[in-house]
């Protein structure tokens, strides 16, 4: 696979274009309007009737919807793969604040949200929202706003969910939670296992929190205050968002057949990297598989975009038959 994925940036992309489009939509869930960026492979305007599978590629955190195109050039990566005979797909990335791509544990009114934002941060009309279900706002209403605003192809069988970081969160936590809209997930270097707390390479004998201070702890002055907020302050309400443990209960009420295709990697120089295997064990210990990597790296934009082709090429297998 990684013979093929340097075959297509070696041809480039000048054969073969798409585009990349700047669009808006309102979210009944977030009771707000949120910006999305949007790419459209190269014959979508000239195959009038034409539907195409859609992946959805969420950012991470302090990150914004146009992150995949600007710093992970996503679109280029996609053009480079379909010169080499990849499938075409549309690519999703929506807004998704600090969300967290959850409910929050913590309703937090939008004046309160707007009095806490730093002179230099996003404008509170495009980043405080009435209501945080981050949840419902991917998984419905921006996966009905693309079915109905462009050509997709609308069945889970031909819909998948990808991000990075707190995104790698997200697509993990969101197609384990509505097994029933996407049929395969990707996350890169992801916080696949909030309540890890070692051992230090991971050695198949994980430890989790045991309370609120633990993980706060963990997590430390920087990122408890980005956290908190959504999954909480104590380990039940943690638990309960817990990609692991949404997927035991998932196999547990309708089997290992109604999970989606799981793909995962991350660097060996991420302090996320023994979360991310922590991850792995849980599923294997379920009965299923997963498509794993670890490449050099950190927790950073070089990285990310010298991979996502890897993700994009395997969504491709999954959604694009």
């Amino acid at each position: 696979m990684i013979a093929a994925l340097l075959l297509a940036f070696a041809i480039g992309a000048d054969s073969v274009r798409g585009s990349v489009v700047t669009d808006t939509l309102w979210s009944q869930s977030l009771g707000a309007k949120k910006a999305v960026v949007v790419y459209l492979p190269p014959s979508y305007t000239s195959s009038r009737a034409r539907r195409y599978p859609v992946a959805f590629y969420l950012h991470g955190l302090w990150g914004s919807e146009t992150n995949w195109a600007k710093q992970g050039e996503i679109n280029v990566v996609m053009d480079s793969l379909i010169s080499a005979g990849g499938p075409e797909m549309i690519v999703v990335m929506p807004d998704g604040d600090d969300g967290w791509y959850t409910t929050w544990n913590s309703l937090v009114t939008y004046d309160a949200c707007k009095k806490a934002l730093p002179a230099d941060h996003e404008k509170a009309e495009s980043y405080c929202v009435p209501w945080q279900h981050y949840d419902d706002y991917v998984a419905r209403d921006v996966v009905q706003w693309a079915d109905k605003k462009y050509r997709t192809q609308s069945t889970r069988a031909h819909r998948a969910i990808a991000g990075l970081s707190m995104g790698g969160y997200g697509t993990m936590s969101l197609a384990l939670e509505y097994p029933e809209v996407f049929a395969a997930a990707a996350s890169h270097s992801g916080v696949l296992s909030p309540l890890y707390m070692g051992p230090r390479p991971f050695d198949g004998h994980p430890q989790w929190a045991q309370d609120g201070a633990e993980l706060e702890l963990s997590y430390g002055k920087r990122f408890w205050p980005a956290i908190w907020p959504a999954f909480g302050r104590d380990t039940a309400a943690w638990w309960s968002r817990d990609p692991g443990r949404r997927l035991e209960k998932l196999v547990a009420a309708k089997g290992t057949s109604a999970a989606p295709a799981l793909f995962a990697d991350c660097g060996t120089e991420d302090d996320l990297v023994n979360q991310n295997r922590a991850f792995k064990w849980r599923v294997e210990q379920l009965g299923l598989s997963i498509v794993y990597h670890e490449w050099p790296g950190k927790h950073e934009w070089p990285y990310w975009r010298a991979h996502v082709g890897e993700s994009l090429h395997w969504i491709g297998t999954q959604i694009a038959r």
